[in-house]
């Protein structure tokens, strides 16, 4: 039987979403864009009868409000928009007060969150040694509203996070229909060690959305995605 799913933006992340659901048992019931959920205005009991899960890709300023609501009304969400964090603490409260579950992530690409891990690894090496400095680079397509991305920046924070103190330069370009390269290096007069993902469209960055949609359907809890990544092969 075919899970009820609710698309919060239907951007191009919303409509491929919306082509894949059915691969991962989701049936599509409702999507909400800027005409019909104005200021989260859409999203009402009466429209999210039989939905089990949502997943929410619209814009910064807009996701805050859209979560709150999602799970006041008791529905279970994924969320891939960023540069909405600093509400974070707040949304935990308000999903871990409904007995919801909210599974978030800059980016939900399998790939990418292992690429995380590595590059985690990395500076943990990299920081005993002086000699290394690093940097990180990215370029997207020109219609991505926020720059360095928020990849980028978790990719700072993890470098951060694995003792890495030293000079970590971020830069960021934006041209075209890239759908995404993130890199980081670190360099010494000796050598250079560069790290790369590149992605080739944005269906994996679907798929994994999707996948911990699927995860989530009937949980409770607030979840970083690369935090589950182990239950969803």
């Amino acid at each position: 039987m075919s899970l009820g799913l609710a698309i919060v933006g239907y951007g191009k992340m919303g409509r491929l979403i919306a082509q894949l659901a059915s691969e991962y048992g989701f049936d599509v019931r409702v999507k909400f864009t800027r005409e019909n959920n104005l200021h989260d205005s859409g999203i009402v009991p009466e429209f999210l009868q039989g939905i089990d899960a949502a997943v929410e890709f619209s814009t910064p300023d807009s996701a805050p409000d859209n979560l709150r609501r999602l799970a006041a009304l008791g529905v279970n969400t994924v969320c891939g928009t960023t540069g909405w964090y600093e509400h974070l603490p707040a949304i935990h409260e308000s999903v871990l007060t409904a007995g919801t579950g909210l599974v978030y992530s800059p980016n939900f690409s399998v790939g990418v969150n292992v690429f995380m891990q590595a590059v985690a690894h990395a500076a943990c090496f990299f920081a005993k040694y002086p000699e290394y400095e690093a940097w990180g680079w990215e370029i997207h397509h020109s219609a991505k509203k926020d720059a360095p991305s928020g990849t980028l920046k978790k990719l700072a924070q993890e470098i951060r996070a694995s003792g890495y103190n030293r000079t970590l330069t971020l830069t960021a370009n934006r041209a075209g229909a890239h759908p995404g390269t993130h890199e980081i290096g670190f360099d010494s007069a000796a050598d250079t060690i560069t790290l790369r993902h590149t992605a080739r469209s944005r269906e994996g960055f679907a798929r994994g959305a999707l996948r911990a949609a699927r995860w989530l359907a009937g949980k409770q809890g607030v979840f970083e995605f690369r935090e589950i990544l182990g239950e969803l092969s």
